[in-house]
Formats: C-alpha cells, structure tokens, sequence
C-alpha cells in the first residue's frame, strides 16, 4: 500500500488498483494484457494527482513496457500519462464514413473479374479463419500488428476471429482473399478491420469490400459507420478520404519502456 496525504494507493487484485481517500474509492486503474502480449493500463480518477500516485503505484508494481491510450482532444489526460513518463508512440485518425453511395461515389463499384463478394454471416468460417491468419502474417512480417487499428475482444488463447457473423469475404477462384469486419452498433457501426491478402493488392477488392459493406448500412437504414486508421497508412487514409469520409477525431497510444 501506498499512502500520500489522506489518499492510500492499494492493489486489490492482479490487475486492478483503487485510491482511497476518507472511506470513498477516488480512483481507479485497471490492466489489461491485449492479445498481441501488450500491457495496457487505464486509470480514472477524480483529480489529477491522485491519477499521478495510481500512476507511480502501477509502474511500480507492473514490468514495463506499458501502453496507454488518450484521446488527443482531451489535453488533460495526455499529458496526465506524459508526466507519468509516457510517450506517444502513434496516432489513429477516427473518420465518420457515409453510407450514401451518392456521397461516396461506390454505387457503381463491381468487384474485379471473377472476384464475388460473401455477405456478412455467409462465410465458411475454416477458410475465413485461415484467410485471418495469412493476412496478420503478413502484416506482422512488415509494418506489424500492433500498428493496425482493431477491436480489444475477449478471446480464447490463440483465437483472431472471435464471431465470424461480423465478416465479409472476398472470394476468388475458390478461394477467400480479402475481408472487412463489421461491429453493429446501434447508433454508429464500426468497421473494425478491412484487409487483403498482399498477392491481391491493387486490384480493387479493398474498395469493393468497403462499396459491398456501406451500401448494405445504407438499405438498412444507416448513414454512417466508424472507422480508425494509423496515420502512417496512407493507402487506407486514401481509400477512407477518397469516398467522403471526413476525420472526427483521434487516438492516441502512449508508452512507458
């Protein structure tokens, strides 16, 4: 236990932190490791030193490196986890993505020959999972997964597509190729991940995916989805920028080594 002033710092469990100040829990922090092996930390707190002694206690206690997450609006925080020692290590832009193929000019978009497009909740789930995991493969052996915006789920050891209901699929000559994962939130859903195998680049299937998926939303009656990409990932920014979708926000991932 730590104790500052009138506030004592206690780790409760393995993962879990509270602040105590005259008998009321004033703040709290939480751990959690995300599938790729990082350890994630949040706090809330009331005020900002007792986020700073929640902080130093959770540092103290937990083996670095430690990631974070901030939204970039919100000055107080960031720099709440920067005097902590934390620093930015990247950004994700937040995009507002119509669903109007009059506004994203996708009405006329047809995949490439002989490529068809699975509908959500239509995919084998064997070759959609095999498809999942050519593609983080891939990813991993070039810029690498932790740099790919997506969905924290909880998951069985070793398992990527957590409900394969929420995928489509690009199929060609048999085979699956391409996919894009959509979470239906009522109010906004999220495209979580669109992807293609890298031997099917620049041939279109990204934007047929994304011309199948939005004009979907919009017959049901939907008007925008969600979506986050890494700032570095100038051919998804494109593809986002290029049908209308306009930045409404962003993240960002701090880290303490």
């Amino acid at each position: 236990m730590n104790c500052v002033h009138s506030t004592a710092i206690t780790r409760i469990s393995d993962t879990q932190w509270h602040a105590v100040e005259d008998d009321r829990v004033v703040g709290r922090g939480d751990a959690s490791l995300r599938p790729d092996g990082r350890l994630f930390i949040g706090i809330d707190a009331w005020h900002g030193t007792v986020f700073d002694r929640i902080a130093d206690a959770m540092v103290a206690d937990l083996p670095a490196p430690l990631y974070a997450v901030a939204d970039e609006a919100d000055q107080d925080s960031t720099s709440a986890w920067e005097r902590a020692g934390f620093a930015v290590a990247r950004r994700e832009w937040g995009y507002r993505v119509p669903s109007d193929p009059r506004v994203t000019g996708l009405g006329s978009v047809r995949p490439p020959s002989g490529v068809t497009i699975v509908p959500a909740g239509e995919a084998e789930e064997g070759p959609l999972r095999a498809l999942d995991r050519v593609i983080r493969d891939e990813v991993e052996a070039t810029a690498g997964w932790r740099t790919m915006p997506a969905e924290i789920l909880p998951r069985p050891a070793g398992t990527t597509v957590v409900d394969p209901s929420k995928y489509a699929v690009a199929r060609h000559a048999g085979q699956y190729v391409g996919l894009i994962r959509v979470k239906p939130l009522p109010r906004q859903p999220r495209i979580g991940l669109i992807a293609v195998r890298a031997d099917r680049h620049r041939r279109g299937i990204a934007r047929a995916l994304l011309a199948h998926t939005l004009a979907s939303l919009h017959r049901s009656g939907t008007t925008a989805a969600w979506a986050e990409v890494n700032e570095s990932n100038t051919a998804a920014t494109a593809l986002f920028e290029g049908i209308g979708a306009r930045r409404a926000g962003s993240t960002l991932e701090l880290v303490r080594h």
